[in-house]
Parts: structure tokens; C-alpha cells; sequence
């Protein structure tokens, strides 16, 4: 993933077209045509055949539209005239690239050092350059806020012919096809961090880098709305898995959880996918707080909230205050939520209204709606709308309906940028997006630990137990096993003892004098109950050895190869109020490990009760991961049973979670069931099956806080300071550091006077995700969260090629080597990430940051804006860092 050349394909001044022959039909012709009739204004050059050498000019872009078996000897042949970016339409109208050709294009684009979307692509749209380089039978559509990324030709076209009709605008609309080289990732580094892109849709097929993907996707969703349409979802058959587990994560089911966790609001279909960009492109964050509806009509209103419910959703419950101020606007009607206006309602009414509301902190929302009546002007309403919400904390959404009568109001309030609907379930959806954008973007702040805070497994025991038994060709662990690598997470579960035989079953039952369960046991056997390998509450010996023969009849019978290598006795475990859940790991093709929570039993995949999520999960993580199952509703307490201890379950799948990042050999596990009740949980069951670790590379998709990058150092007064990453938990005792700066600090810090850092901002300073991005706080050792003395932020471009460093230390502890410290930690992490290079910008009077910077080996590469000294610094052995000589800031 790179934003290297980027702008040629997306931003280019000059464009060649190959394969444009003189015949109608062919397709370069049509691209052609498509180019002109959209008005770009460049040098713009169409050849017949592939013959580069008769450029009249070196082309930004290059499009090939020959044969598909050429693109791989073209493009040397273009990187030596020197183009950077070729949009590949060959192999458009095949069902796919033949896969030599492909290989060898990924191969020639890769040497030749040239950027290409393709092959077997829809095209590039930029309206604002009038450039439309791509398959579409639509004119160009008009410049607007939404960036589009599509991976397949046809569904782009009907995508953006559908868009076309509604009068929808984009930035820049890309259509990937085949992702030989640019793919999503790229697409979401380009569009976040283009400020003429506002939100940015995309309609997924299929994801090929996990990390790189995630990466962007979560970086470009702090700054804007991502939503997201998935196409294809597999059968049941290709996503069956050996274990409960493995056949509850198919691939759909993951890539919902992946979208969650990147901040990115899944959608079901094209309309609700543009829908609710506008929504998210022009609404208001919402924050604490509920929905409140207006309207000119009681039934209008109620219909409205009754929609809400059904989705989920919740009205707020208005106070007293907010109550009597509404009192003189209802219709003459005690006042509430829905606010009945009456419909007689004028401009006055409605503005008082939604005054009211948006000043009441129990509203995040209000939905303002107008029926058409012989008494009410549906222009004056929508004009009092319009005038009320400039500016103000919560966000207005509009619901105007009618026809002909109501037409230019909505035409009005949208031209103001509020979003605005024709019916009340449109309009309610439209809420519902808001509220999902904004869990997205909670979920976005969480950055759960990369080693446990709650419990202190036995990691090294587990690691030894998994790489044994994958050493000796052994991927099916016993029961006992598995039970006891839980156990070495803090999982409690039923003691379990193995019998060779039915004898010796009976034996350990007479032992253990109380009612048993007898379960098979067989490496080949996933699902014992399936095939009558379970048994419980046998009262004695005869019972067990009887039910002991009968098991093996049984197995025998229907699997008459499977190996029986004995039986595991347990004593019955009761808890009359309990509810069975499952808790288990997975592991997707493409996204790495997955946990599962959901409604365990024997029947957990006719159930279907399944919430999935990504590691690493925390308690609060966890807590969202249990309320979207179906069985999150009797464990809040059901028929006179107490609520199951949530904490406990929370924990357990943290415990697991953990489990999933700290072992690489487990493929798939099952708890199941695990008993839930007011006195914690507790594992009948449990199931592991292990495949060799990866060789190399990544295996989870987020990376966790890294907590290995902690350290301990001394400054100048002998005080200890941690030197930790950052964490948004760090954002209060970032004002106060901010609050503890100078105004010449500040100044030469962020260039230019700060006299305070809103929330936003704060909030994208402190919440990273560790990839792109690293930041360090200084904080007392002995206290952490007490306060921050200091912060070194590393920035990497795409490339992980070159980073920007900026460093802060507050004033009142300056002259304690604390900037060194920074300094040295930064960049000894930049040197372990691989990075080429790291730069920064400093005021030229900010002298000790200059000498600083040379004490560590940068040179002053060159002025930026008269004032601004750009520092770089090739990174080099640790050895070549100079020592401190007592001068930082």
C-alpha cells in the first residue's frame, strides 16, 4: 500500500490512451470518446496500438485498452519514457484475467516502478477535472463530497448510473477491478486525505490485505464517514468449518465484525449507501443523549417513534425544564417526545420548538418533520429549520413529505445542508446511521492492551503444550487439554479424567461416587453428541461402562474408521438457572484470528445466535461484542432467574481473545457450553484444533497497545519517567500539559499562537492506531495517569518510507534531558520499524530544537516558508546518535 503516484492516476495534467483505434466498437474508442465528452482540459493522446515510442508527450496517466496479453511488455516500455500511473481497462468483458497475464503484469508493475488500477476495470471518475477515463454510459456526474471505490466493472457502472439519476456528486469515483497493485487500502489513503472528499462509500467483493486495509480504513475514519456495501456472500458450504466455531465466522459474518472494529458503517444496498453518506457528510456528530421529533401532527410523530423502536432506537426522556419551556408551542396537549406541534404549526412555532431542543442536553438529534395541510406553509417551516440549526451542538435531520406541495422545501433544506427525507422510515434510518457511526467511532477509541491487565495467564505452559503437539503431527487436542489450556487463562471448568476403556470409566465414576458425564474420546470425532459419544448423569459404574460399549456401538456404526482412543469422565455439573453460551476462536482466510460469542448448546448452529469481533478485545470491547447476540437478553436475567455475572463473561472473552493473540498454533476453539449465572462461568466443554504458526507476517488485523514499547528512564533530577505510547485515556492530562505551556512553547510547537486545542483534535492526537502512526507521553513512573510531562509523535507515509517527528515538553520541566529521552526513543523505534528516513519542520529561532536535532545527526535540508527549517535525518546505526550533552529543551 503507497500513495506513490497517486496523483498521476487520480490528479493527472496529461493523458494517452492506447487501443484507440479508428472502429467504434473496440473499447478504447469509447474511453476515448468518454474522455473528450467530459471536457478535459489537458494534452490528451490517442494511439492505435501500444506503441510508445510515438508519444507526442510524456502522459501523467496512461490508459491501456489493447489486449490484456500486451499490458506486461507495455509497461517497461512506459516507465522508460517516464510515466508513473497506467489505468488498465484490458481483460474488460472476460469474466476474469487469465491468471499468467495477471502474474505477469503484477510483476512488470512492480519492477517498472508504475502505479495501475486493473486490469479489468470500470475506470477513474474526477469530476472537478472533468475527467472521466472509464467505462460509464452516463455523462460525468457533477463535482461533489462522496469518494467512490468499487472493486467490480459491472456493479460500479450501475452504481454510479443509479447515483447519476439522483443527482449525486462525487470527488473522485475509482473502480479497482482486479487490484494487480492500487486496492482499497491505497484508495482510502488517497480519498482521507483528500479535502475535497467528505465521506467516502465503497461497494466490497473481496479484501487481500488485511493489515493494509484496516490501516487506512481506520485512519481515514477519524477524519470522515466511511460506509461500506459487501457483495458476495459465500454458501453455507464454503464457509463450514470443523468446529462449531469454524462454521458459525463465515466470511460475511467477519468482514461485518472487520467493518465494526475500522470505524466503517455497513450498508445493504446502493441507495441506503448514498443515503447515508449524505447523512453522515452533513449531520452533526452526535453525542450524548437521544432523538426528540417534532412535528405538525400527533400520528406523523407517532409513527416515527414506533419505526425507531423496531430499528433499536430510543427517544429522550425530556426534563421537566425542557417540558414547560415546549408547554405554549404543543397543540394545546400535555407536551412530550414526539412534540406535537399541531397543524396549524407556522414558522414562529417550529423555530421555538427546535430552539428548545437544541439547547436541552438530554437531545443528540432532533428529527424535524411537515405534513402537507391547508393550514401550514410547508417553505416558512423548512425556512425556520433552516435558520435554527447554523451552528449549533446537535444535529437536525428533516422529514418534509408530499409531493408537489412539499418538493422545493426539501430541495431548500438540502441546498442548506440538512439532510432531509420523504418519509418517516427513510428519515429514521437516517438517525439509526448516526447512532451506528458514532458506536464506530467509540469502538475506534478503544485500544485494548497487548498483554492482559485483568489476569496473568500461564502463556509459556500453553506454548508448550501446542507446539508439542504440532510437532508430533497431533492438531485435535483432547478435551482434558483443552481444558487445561483455558485453565492456564483463568477459564474455569469441570475436572475432566480420561479412561482407556469402559472398565476404567466405571472405576473413576465408583471414585468419584456421584452422578457423571461420559463423553468419547476421538481425534476424528468433532461433534461427539452428534454421534451418540455423550452421555450424562449416569448414576453409577454399571451405567458408565454400559453407556461406555453402547458409545462405541454407536461410533462404530456410523463412523466405523474413527479411532477410539478412549473415554473422559466428568462429574455432573448443575446450575438450574444457568445459560449455556459458547465462546470460541476462529480463524478467517484473510483476516487472521476471530472471536465468537453467542448461545451455546448442541443446537448452537440451528440457533445461529452468533456476535463475532476481532482480537484484541478489552472489557468494554467485550461488552459490545455480548449485547449484539440474541442471548445478551437472558443473561440481563430471565422467569425469576437472577442476571449472570457480566463481568465475568466479559472476561472470559478477553481471556480468550488473549488466548488467540499469545498462541499462533490455535486454528479453531470451542467453549461450549459454557455455563453463565450470578456466580460467574464455567466451561463443560472445550475443543481446540492447531495448525503450524505462520511462518511470518502479522496474524492479527488491529494491533494491540504495545505494551513491550514501555520504559523506564532517569532524568536530570533523578526523577523516573515512563516512557509509554500513547492512549486516549491520555487526552485530559493532555490540556493540562497544553495549560503548562508557554505561549513562545506553543508557538513553536504548532506555528502559530494556541490558546486551546478543541476536543476533535485532541482526540486525534491521543486515539492512533499504532500502525501509521506512534506517539510517546512522558509520565511519572510512579503514577502514570497523573500527569504527562512530554510527547514525541512519529508520522509514517504509506510507504513506511519517510516519517515526520514533532516533539513537545512542557515548559516548567525543560532542561531536565527530557526532550533527549524522547528524541532517543523515537528514533530508536523508527530504526526497528525500517524506516529510510525521519524529518521535521522547526522555526528557525526555535534553537535548542535545532541543536537538539543536530545533536542526533539531522542536517538542515532546506527552508520552508521563509521561517521553517526542514530537518532530516537518514536513519543510521544506533551507534551514530551523538550522547546528550545537557542542552534540550
Amino acid at each position: 500500500m503507497s500513495l506513490r503516484d497517486l496523483s498521476g492516476l487520480f490528479k493527472p495534467r496529461s493523458i494517452a490512451i492506447f487501443g484507440a483505434n479508428a472502429e467504434d466498437a473496440s473499447l478504447g474508442a469509447a474511453v476515448a470518446r468518454n474522455i473528450r465528452a467530459g471536457g478535459f482540459a489537458g494534452p490528451f493522446a490517442t494511439l492505435d496500438q501500444t506503441n510508445v515510442e510515438a508519444l507526442p508527450f510524456t502522459p501523467d496517466l496512461a490508459v491501456l485498452c489493447g489486449p490484456i496479453d500486451e499490458v506486461a511488455t507495455t509497461l517497461p516500455r512506459l516507465s522508460a519514457r517516464g510515466v508513473r500511473a497506467a489505468l488498465v481497462l484490458s481483460g474488460t468483458g472476460r469474466s476474469e484475467a487469465p491468471a499468467l497475464a495477471a502474474r505477469e503484469i503484477a510483476i512488470a508493475a512492480r519492477q517498472s516502478g508504475i502505479r495501475i488500477i486493473g486490469p479489468d476495470c470500470f475506470g477513474i471518475q474526477v469530476p472537478a477535472l472533468k475527467l472521466n477515463a472509464s467505462l460509464a454510459v452516463a455523462p460525468l456526474p457533477p463535482a461533489g463530497r462522496f469518494g467512490c471505490i468499487v472493486q467490480s466493472t459491472t456493479v460500479c457502472a450501475a452504481a454510479l448510473d443509479w447515483a447519476h439519476q439522483q443527482g449525486i456528486g462525487f470527488s473522485t469515483a475509482i473502480g479497482l477491478g482486479h487490484m494487480l497493485d492500487v486496492d482499497f487500502g491505497d484508495a482510502l489513503d488517497y480519498l482521507g486525505s483528500d479535502p475535497e472528499t467528505h465521506a467516502i462509500v465503497m461497494i466490497v467483493e473481496t479484501i487481500r490485505e488485511r493489515g493494509e486495509f484496516i490501516a487506512a480504513a481506520r485512519a481515514a475514519a477519524r477524519n470522515k464517514p466511511i460506509l461500506a456495501m459487501k457483495i458476495g456472500i459465500p454458501t453455507a458450504g464454503e464457509a463450514d468449518g470443523g468446529s462449531h466455531s469454524g462454521s458459525l465466522a463465515g466470511p460475511d459474518a467477519v468482514y461485518d465484525a472487520v467493518f465494526r472494529r475500522a470505524g466503517v458503517l455497513r450498508v445493504t444496498d446502493v441507495r441506503e449507501l448514498f443515503m447515508a453518506a449524505e447523512t453522515l457528510a452533513h449531520a452533526t456528530p452526535i453525542g450524548k443523549g437521544a432523538l426528540a421529533v417534532m412535528a405538525n401532527g400527533h400520528g406523523i410523530g407517532t409513527l416515527a417513534s414506533d419505526q425507531l423502536f423496531r430499528r433499536g432506537g430510543t427517544l429522550a426522556g425530556l426534563s421537566s425544564a425542557t417540558l414547560a419551556t415546549l408547554a405554549p408551542l404543543s397543540s394545546g396537549r400535555k407536551p412530550n417526545n414526539p412534540l406535537d406541534l399541531g397543524p396549524d404549526a407556522d414558522k414562529d412555532r417550529y423555530a421555538g420548538a427546535l430552539q428548545t431542543l437544541l439547547d436541552a442536553p438530554e437531545v443528540n438529534t432532533i428529527l424535524a418533520m411537515h405534513v402537507p395541510t391547508v393550514m401550514a406553509d410547508p417553505m416558512s417551516a423548512a425556512e425556520a429549520v433552516i435558520a435554527g440549526q447554523r451552528g449549533r451542538r446537535a444535529s437536525v435531520i428533516a422529514c418534509w413529505i408530499g409531493q408537489d406541495n412539499a418538493a422545493p422545501a426539501r430541495a431548500k433544506l438540502r441546498e442548506a445542508g440538512v439532510p432531509t427525507y420523504e418519509t418517516t422510515a427513510d428519515a429514521v434510518h437516517a438517525y439509526m446511521h448516526l447512532v451506528e457511526h458514532r458506536r464506530g467511532q467509540d469502538m475506534l477509541m478503544e485500544t485494548p492492551p497487548s498483554a492482559p491487565e485483568q489476569f496473568k495467564p500461564d502463556a509459556e505452559r500453553v506454548r508448550v503444550l501446542t507446539k508439542g503437539a504440532v510437532g508430533a503431527n497431533r492438531f485435535a487436542l483432547s478435551e482434558p487439554e483443552a481444558k487445561a489450556i483455558i485453565g492456564a487463562y483463568g477459564i474455569r471448568s469441570v475436572p475432566s479424567e480420561i479412561a482407556t476403556s469402559p472398565a476404567e470409566a466405571g472405576r473413576i465414576a465408583r471414585r468419584l461416587d456421584q452422578p457423571v458425564a461420559l463423553k468419547i474420546l476421538s481425534p476424528d470425532i468433532a461433534h461427539k453428541s452428534v454421534y451418540g459419544g455423550v452421555m450424562l448423569d449416569l448414576p453409577g459404574a454399571f451405567e458408565v461402562e454400559k453407556a461406555g460399549y453402547q458409545m462405541i456401538a454407536n461410533v462404530g456404526h456410523v463412523l466405523p474408521t474413527a479411532r477410539i482412543e478412549g473415554f473422559v469422565v466428568e462429574p455432573m455439573a448443575r446450575s438450574p438457572g444457568a445459560v449455556e453460551i459458547l465462546i470460541g476462536i476462529a480463524t478467517d482466510p484473510v483476516f487472521g484470528p476471530v472471536i465468537l460469542f453467542g448461545q451455546g448448546g448442541t443446537g448452537v448452529e440451528a440457533i445461529g445466535d452468533v456476535a463475532i469481533g476481532l482480537p484484541p478485545l478489552n472489557m468494554s470491547l467485550a461488552r459490545e461484542l455480548v449485547q449484539r447476540s440474541r442471548v445478551a437478553a437472558l443473561l440481563r436475567g430471565h422467569r425469576g432467574h437472577p442476571p449472570a455475572d457480566m463481568e465475568a463473561i466479559c472476561l472470559a472473552l478477553t481471556q480468550v481473545s488473549q488466548l488467540a493473540m499469545d498462541i499462533p498454533e490455535i486454528l479453531e476453539m470451542d467453549i461450549n457450553p459454557l455455563f453463565a449465572d450470578a456466580d460467574g462461568v464455567l466451561a463443560l466443554d472445550a475443543r481446540i484444533a492447531l495448525a503450524p504458526a505462520p511462518e511470518k507476517g502479522e496474524r492479527l488485523a488491529i494491533r494491540p497497545y504495545p505494551k513491550e514499547l514501555e520504559e523506564i528512564v532517569a532524568i536530570k533530577d533523578g526523577k523516573q519517567i515512563l516512557l509509554r505510547p500513547i492512549r486516549p485515556e491520555d487526552e485530559p492530562n493532555h490540556y493540562g500539559m497544553i495549560e503548562r505551556m508557554t505561549k513562545e512553547d506553543l508557538r513553536f510547537r504548532f506555528f502559530t499562537v494556541v490558546s486551546e486545542v478543541p476536543h476533535s483534535q485532541m482526540a486525534r492526537l491521543t486515539q492512533i492506531d499504532y500502525v501509521r502512526e506512534m506517539a510517546f507521553v512522558a509520565v511519572p513512573a510512579d503514577n502514570p495517569w497523573r500527569e504527562t510531562f512530554g510527547v514525541v509523535r512519529l508520522v509514517a507515509d504509506a510507504d513506511n518510507d519517510t516519517a515526520e517527528f514533532a516533539i513537545l515538553v512542557r515548559s516548567d520541566v525543560k532542561g531536565q534531558s527530557l526532550g533527549h529521552a524522547l528524541m532517543d526513543k523515537v528514533l530508536r523505534y523508527a530504526q526497528s520499524r525500517g524506516l529510510r528516513r525521519v524529518m521535521g519542520e522547526v522555526l528557525s529561532e526555535n534553537l535548542p530544537m535545532l541543536h537538539l536535532a543536530e545533536r542526533f545527526g539531522f542536517r538542515r535540508q532546506r527552508f520552508i516558508d521563509g521561517d521553517v527549517i526542514e530537518v532530516v535525518r537518514d536513519l543510521l546505526p544506533e551507534g551514530a546518535i551523538a550522547s546528550d550533552s545537557g542542552q534540550n529543551p
